[in-house]
């Protein structure tokens, strides 16, 4: 009997091994007993299960990004090719009604290109090509990312960002949008050239009005009185020195004053 029993439990340790299932961190799993899901999703932990009926459905959760190269079309019928990154990850508390609309799925990324395609669609052609390739690329970004979360609410599916990576305007179009920052920078320059230049003129002016208020003030604080204060200096300098002197006067000042 010893025999018989170490064989039976030999047999009975992976049956027993097989009943249950263990849910990983960033993973989802609910149990499928004879086709209909049972019970709530787990996100972690062990599930068991009678393996002869029932199995348990897994899922990650964690961010999947999608990587798309795709042709965008604009509001004056160009194509604009565009290399687009969509950031999405599975709901778990959703996760019962994702498998029930979209089915059991290795992946879902051709259900989110979808979507992204008829949202993207919808957004870019109300923009410009030239609005893909500017400060505007945020708001397309943002209006794309709302309406496909319009489009994929309650589905188990969130759709966490929506990021245009790189864009390749049409060749003619590219060179003139060029062309033009080439110029609008130019302008820029050459205002802020003008605008030196006009900085230093009105500084030359100030300097120039200074000097003559200097001047003015300058002739007139010259009375007469000043004059002859400042001759008679002049007179007790000029008698220091040893070279002969000759002095002229009219009378009133010790110098002859000529205009």
């Amino acid at each position: 009997m010893k025999p018989i029993f170490k064989t039976a439990t030999l047999l009975l340790i992976p049956l027993l091994m097989a009943q249950c299932s263990i849910i990983q961190p960033g993973k989802v799993g609910v149990k499928q007993r004879l086709g209909k899901l049972t019970g709530e999703p787990r996100t972690s932990g062990i599930v068991f299960y009678n393996p002869f009926i029932s199995k348990v459905v897994k899922s990650s959760t964690q961010t999947t990004n999608l990587k798309l190269n795709l042709n965008l079309p604009s509001k004056e019928g160009l194509s604009v090719q565009a290399e687009i990154s969509i950031l999405y990850h599975i709901e778990a508390a959703e996760f019962k009604k994702l498998i029930v609309q979209y089915g059991r799925r290795r992946n879902y990324e051709p259900i989110v290109t979808a979507v992204f395609r008829s949202a993207a669609s919808d957004v870019c052609a109300q923009f410009f090509a030239k609005d893909m390739h500017s400060g505007k690329r945020a708001n397309i970004e943002l209006a794309i990312l709302k309406k496909m979360s319009e489009n994929l609410k309650g589905s188990g599916m969130v759709v966490e960002n929506v990021l245009m990576k790189s864009i390749s305007l049409p060749s003619g179009l590219a060179k003139s949008i060029e062309a033009k920052l080439q110029a609008e920078q130019d302008a820029m320059r050459m205002e802020f050239v003008l605008q030196q230049e006009k900085l230093e003129a009105e500084r030359k002016i100030i300097e120039a009005k200074g000097t003559r208020d200097a001047q003015l003030i300058q002739m007139e604080g010259l009375t007469p009185e000043i004059l002859k204060m400042r001759s008679i200096d002049a007179f007790k300098e000029l008698s220091k020195s040893p070279n002969a002197k000759v002095i002229v006067t009219d009378g009133k000042t010790p110098f002859l004053i000529k205009d």
